[in-house]
């Protein structure tokens, strides 16, 4: 049977978890993710754990955060004057925004806490700082 090995192109369904339980994205009532393997468009540890699979393989990989989306990075908060935000918008904590920087490149942040002058502002991911579990099934290695 064909396992998969770097590099290849495959297609999964998968279901992530956090440790509690709490589902945070799962394909399956939808098309099942189809990636090429070495392009770094997952994070390591989901990669690491499709090698070696075989095609309609279950299983389920808990990914240390250090292979998901890293620790918490204190210099991605920053603080920034109400005044600043466009004015339609009224910050609240968890509200997602975007910025652009200068190229044009955009990027999320989210509000962390809202003081009375100035708002705080988290560039990490919002799963950075968590350990994460996948549920994958893997559906065609192509």
């Amino acid at each position: 049977m064909t396992k998969v090995k770097a590099n290849d192109t495959v297609r999964v369904h998968y279901t992530g978890k956090l440790e509690n339980g709490q589902v945070f994205d799962s394909s399956v009532d939808r098309d099942p993710l189809e990636v090429q393997l070495g392009q770094g468009s997952l994070i390591p540890g989901f990669e690491k754990g499709l090698i070696d699979m075989e095609v309609n393989e279950k299983k389920t990989v808990t990914i240390p955060k250090e292979e998901a989306y890293g620790e918490i990075r204190d210099e991605l908060f920053h603080s920034v004057k109400k005044e600043e935000l466009p004015p339609n918008i009224t910050p609240e904590v968890g509200m997602g925004l975007v910025a652009k920087n200068p190229d044009g490149s955009e990027y999320q942040l989210r509000v962390s806490k809202v003081e009375e002058d100035h708002v705080v502002l988290d560039g990490n991911h919002p799963l950075a700082g968590y350990d994460l579990v996948f549920d994958l099934e893997l559906v065609e290695i192509k």
